[in-house]
């Protein structure tokens, strides 16, 4: 198969280092600026494994490929799509972008194609061009369902380098599932600028992330998402502690975070539904200040 990563950051070039060593062809779409500084091979470490593959390197999306994996930072969404003059080529889109609002943006912008809405929980960057790491222990993949068949290659190999891939038929429970986890875990490593363990060592903050995440569920369930708060509670709780967010470590080296699309969503719901998140408004404050 053919594979186009729009995004070779963590998440971007994660997934394409392991499609490349499963034997697909791999384009990776740069920017123009960071085209010559970008080897054309992807290097990943993982605690699942290793893997070192060569790949296309592009500034924009020139051959028709199977599949398109969106994974750009989402205030950098808008801005890659240059790199996709012809959404005819993309064959089936995969976002793996944090948020919600994003999958309405690119079934606006790239009209005529597939949208497979998907998502990833792990912690993975880029430490250098072409140069992945991955640090959880952990990688597990969400794909709206009706993907299966176009996606079930891909999502064989991602099995086989030790990852895990549901198939969720619902696509606002498949994405909220991944959001009340990461609102209130990214929130407050971020306010806090401590990795998960230290959070819940602070009773303070330990409360605020309990409270977020109980605000994020209210919301997804409100938005009619299949999530049950107490199993989200009961995974932040067994988080393993040195896990920091992607939203700390953009923050750290001073890149912009994505507030508004991790944390729009719960707080734009609360609006809407007339439910109260002060917990996740607090968080967001903080974060703000640390931004300004």
């Amino acid at each position: 198969m053919r594979h186009a990563i729009l995004g070779a950051g963590g998440i971007g070039g994660f997934v394409g280092a392991i499609l490349g060593k499963g034997g697909a062809d791999v384009t990776v779409l740069l920017r123009p600026e960071s085209f010559a500084a970008h080897p054309d091979t992807l290097d990943l470490m993982s605690p699942l494994g290793t893997a070192a593959t060569r790949v296309t390197r592009s500034t924009r999306l020139d051959h028709p490929v199977d599949v398109l994996w969106v994974a750009p930072k989402a205030t950098q969404l808008v801005a890659s799509l240059h790199a996709v003059p012809d959404p005819r080529l993309a064959g089936v889109v995969v976002p793996l972008l944090n948020g919600i609002d994003h999958v309405a943006l690119l079934r606006k912008e790239l009209k005529g194609t597939t949208i497979v809405p998907g998502t990833i929980g792990a912690e993975a960057e880029r430490t250098a061009p072409g140069r992945i790491a991955h640090r959880s222990p952990f990688a597990r993949f969400g794909f709206a369902a009706q993907g299966k068949d176009a996606l079930g290659r891909p999502a064989a190999t991602l099995e086989r380098f030790g990852c895990t891939v549901a198939w969720v038929v619902d696509e606002a429970t498949l994405l909220w599932r991944k959001l009340v986890m990461l609102a209130p875990f990214a929130l407050t490593t971020t306010a806090a600028m401590k990795p998960i363990g230290a959070v819940r060592e602070d009773p303070k903050m330990l409360e605020r992330l309990m409270g977020a995440a109980e605000e994020a569920c209210a919301i997804a369930l409100a938005d009619g998402a299949g999530v049950d708060a107490a199993q989200v509670i009961e995974s932040l709780k067994n988080f393993p502690g040195e896990m920091r967010s992607s939203m700390q470590k953009d923050v750290a080296a001073k890149r912009p975070p994505e507030l508004d699309a991790i944390a729009g969503p719960i707080v734009r719901g609360g609006v809407r539904h007339g439910i109260d998140v002060p917990y996740t408004r607090g968080l967001v404050a903080d974060v703000a200040k640390r931004v300004a």
